[in-house]
């Protein structure tokens, strides 16, 4: 999933997974996964899978616009967004950081 929406969203804003490696930007996105689930069957066998992860964004200046993109950017490629949060500015880098928590789910292969 992380590679789909590096792609998905990296022509909108710098995207790394797990950290930003480089000298940040004034404006950038890590992703974070958090979880992959299996939805559960009668039969014990699941056929698919639920991943989530957490998108945040942080931005030196009016990161409001850009949320809005980068939500339009998701909710058209069929993911679920189960939080969106702004988590606070950060004193000591100048940014503010805004949180988007989505989920989607893939048909496992066989």
């Amino acid at each position: 999933m992380t590679s789909f929406m590096e792609a998905l969203l990296s022509p909108l804003i710098p995207v790394e997974t797990g950290i930003f490696s480089d000298t940040a930007p004034d404006r950038y996105l890590v992703i974070t996964p958090l979880a992959d689930t299996f939805e559960l069957y009668t039969d014990d066998k699941p056929k698919n899978e639920i991943q989530e992860a957490r998108l945040s964004l942080y931005d030196k200046g009016n990161y409001m616009s850009l949320k809005n993109q980068i939500v339009r950017a998701l909710l058209d490629a069929d993911f679920t967004i189960t939080d969106r949060r702004y988590i606070g500015h950060e004193d000591d880098t100048g940014y503010h950081h805004y949180a988007i928590d989505v989920a989607k789910n893939y048909e496992l292969e066989e």
